[in-house]
């Protein structure tokens, strides 16, 4: 099926007015009702949905609870409820989302929530039970509600910077280098994994040390890229940098 003149036109809006900041979306979403803007909100739900479950599961909710606690927080932020708690003079993106699911699940969450069970409504599309078993996997942390949001978010903003970085490369040998160089990312290969990969793409040691620096060079590119969107200012980036680097390696 072709996409139609209007979905086609919403995605052009979209590319054309949301690659600034989280907080741009946020804010283009409380002046109109926007095609653009709301898809951009929703896509905006859709990268951030896992470290919110894991927070609303951290504050002691059972799996059922969590399911329809997170649904129901992102109904209400897709229709605009908290887009008047935004204040990007506030800084980091990742805070005033946690600051707007405690104030959600302190203020707005009702006592039926039992009865409701099951039927919070679905707006942002995941698999339940995958999310389930990935927090089970990370739930033997002796972490705060907080510091296992801020890892999951962490963890999070580096999966959409790889994935970016791989879409660069779509030809079948430009994924084949990539799929064979993304380990080098870490900064960790030996003299010895370089010969390796030389040998089995054909390249020479040289060459597959240049892409290594290209590739590593480009992955700094778009994570410094990435971080922008989630903070008010520029100056705030290095900060930003630097706190994601520590929480990862906590």
């Amino acid at each position: 099926m072709r996409p139609s003149e209007e979905h086609l036109d919403v995605a052009r809006e979209v590319a054309g007015s949301f690659t600034t900041t989280h907080w741009s979306v946020v804010a283009r979403a409380g002046e109109g009702d926007s095609s653009a803007a709301s898809l951009a909100l929703e896509r905006l739900c859709q990268s951030y949905w896992y470290p919110l479950y894991v927070f609303v599961r951290r504050q002691g909710h059972s799996y059922d609870d969590a399911q329809d606690l997170t649904q129901e927080f992102f109904a209400r932020f897709l229709e605009r409820k908290y887009v008047e708690l935004a204040d990007q003079s506030r800084g980091k993106f990742r805070t005033f989302l946690l600051r707007s699911m405690e104030h959600f699940l302190i203020n707005e969450w009702t006592k039926g929530r039992a009865a409701k069970r099951g039927g919070a409504q679905k707006v942002i599309s995941w698999n339940e039970r995958e999310a389930e078993t990935r927090y089970q996997a990370e739930s033997s942390d002796q972490l705060s509600p907080d510091k296992i949001f801020e890892k999951r978010w962490a963890a999070n903003l580096l999966e959409r910077v790889l994935a970016r970085l791989r879409s660069e490369f779509s030809s079948p040998e430009k994924r084949k280098l990539f799929d064979a160089l993304k380990q080098s990312l870490g900064g960790e290969n030996t003299t010895e994994s370089y010969q390796e990969i030389a040998i089995q793409l054909g390249m020479t040691e040289g060459a597959v040390k240049v892409a290594v620096h290209r590739l590593r060079h480009r992955y700094r590119e778009l994570l410094r890229a990435e971080v922008a969107e989630t903070v008010a200012t520029q100056a705030e980036v290095d900060e930003e940098l630097r706190y994601l680097i520590s929480v990862i390696r906590s």
